[in-house]
């Protein structure tokens, strides 16, 4: 049976329809129309779902096509289309820029200063001002203006100290003469302490659809668990680390342990015949500059080892300048990205398997030793330490010597 004219034009635009644009689709339609002749815009626009009235526009433009063909490229003639919101209404790019202020004119207790300023809160400031808007909107309107979506960006250090870049050119120096002469260069520092437990751990890794790992919903420290204090030793000369995983408290006496712990299973094999050592610290924790059980402690690992150790503190706010920070804990936390720290052991393999590229080796030890707080260091016990001050910033530069007792 013939198909009636309708279905066969329905045929021919189920073909063609996904191929054809805007304009291209009203043409067609309006030819396939004026084939037909009387009834034809009712049986084209019944087979095709387009609007009669789109229809007949085609056939005008059909007529006119030879006198005035459209820009090459365009589906619309200029200035077709739907207009902008800012062409009815004008005030509307001034209203969000008004709002995007970070101190707006007026009141300053305003609420929209103490929210976030987001595209739905935004749309819904602007409409209550009479110019009703989509978040959407609002989203191509920030955009136009040179927006986007940003976060807070780590930049200000607070006041920097007047001898900064000469501390840096100290410990660069003293650096350079150690390593020259074959003898170790360490960069030390505790990372931050963790919980130890099915805990959530920032990062993302990759895993099957559906299939991420479950963790405790709230970060309770687990009594019988606790937590881990990892304290860092990276030698920058040979690329290597040592980190001691402890349980009890970040303390100077554990920060020194760590290093000799350090000096014990490494740094003696690499430099055997090494007499002096310089650490590179920053100025707080449990290396802090004005600690005196650091010092004592140090005091009694150089009695211990018959070695001189020569501290260096980077001066206040340049803690991130310390090689251990973006040379070695990076990548810690790279590689234990999005993985629960169930246990010390757990931590003790992700931190040992953590390797670079370029050749960074880290071993890595549980230490369950007590170090207990509150420990005095009397200024009769100062006065015995074998510690000679730098000329430049004694508080910060400092050797201490072994004591013959």
């Amino acid at each position: 049976m013939k198909a009636l004219p309708y279905e066969a034009i329905r045929n021919r635009y189920s073909r063609l329809k996904h191929c054809l644009t805007e304009q291209s689709r009203r043409l067609w339609a309006a030819s396939e129309a004026m084939e037909l002749g009387y009834g034809g815009i009712s049986a084209v626009a019944r087979a095709t779902g387009l609007m009669p009235v789109t229809i007949q526009k085609g056939i005008a433009e059909l007529s006119q096509a030879v006198a005035t063909p459209s820009p090459p490229g365009r589906q619309r003639s200029p200035g077709g289309g739907r207009k902008p919101l800012t062409s009815k209404d004008p005030s509307l790019a001034g209203a969000l820029e008004k709002l995007m202020e970070p101190y707006t004119s007026g009141d300053p207790m305003r609420p929209l200063r103490w929210t976030c300023k987001s595209t739905a809160v935004l749309a819904r400031e602007l409409t209550a001002q009479g110019s009703p808007v989509s978040g959407d909107t609002v989203g191509r309107l920030l955009k136009a203006q040179d927006y986007s979506l940003q976060g807070n960006r780590k930049r200000f250090e607070g006041k920097q100290h007047a001898d900064r870049n000469g501390q840096f050119e100290h410990i660069a120096a003293n650096v350079e003469a150690f390593q020259s002469r074959g003898c170790p260069v360490i960069s030390v520092d505790t990372k931050k302490k963790e919980l130890v437990g099915n805990y959530r751990n920032g990062g993302k890794e990759w895993a099957p659809l559906g299939e991420a790992t479950e963790v405790e919903a709230y970060d309770f420290i687990d009594k019988d668990l606790g937590k881990a204090i990892p304290y860092g030793i990276y030698d920058p000369s040979y690329n290597l680390g040592w980190v001691s995983v402890g349980t009890d408290h970040d303390t100077a006496q554990f920060a020194v342990r760590s290093i000799g712990r350090w000096w014990e299973e490494m740094g003696e094999w690499l430099y055997p015949e090494a007499k002096e050592i310089l650490i590179m610290c920053d100025g707080g924790g449990s290396n802090a500059t004005r600690s005196r059980l650091w010092k004592k402690s140090l005091q009694d690992w150089a009695d211990q080892e018959g070695m001189s150790i020569m501290v260096c503190h980077f001066p206040p706010g340049t803690s991130k300048w310390n090689k251990i920070e973006h040379r070695m804990f990076c990548h810690i936390t790279r590689n234990w990205r999005g993985k629960p720290l169930v246990s010390h052991e757990v931590i003790i393999k992700l931190i040992g398997g953590t390797t670079t590229e370029k050749g960074l080796r880290i071993q890595a030890h549980l230490d369950e030793g007590l170090y207990p707080l509150g420990i005095k260091v009397s200024d009769e016990e100062m006065a015995q330490l074998s510690l000679e001050r730098a000329d430049f910033h004694g508080e910060w530069n400092y050797l201490i010597r072994p004591r013959v007792l």
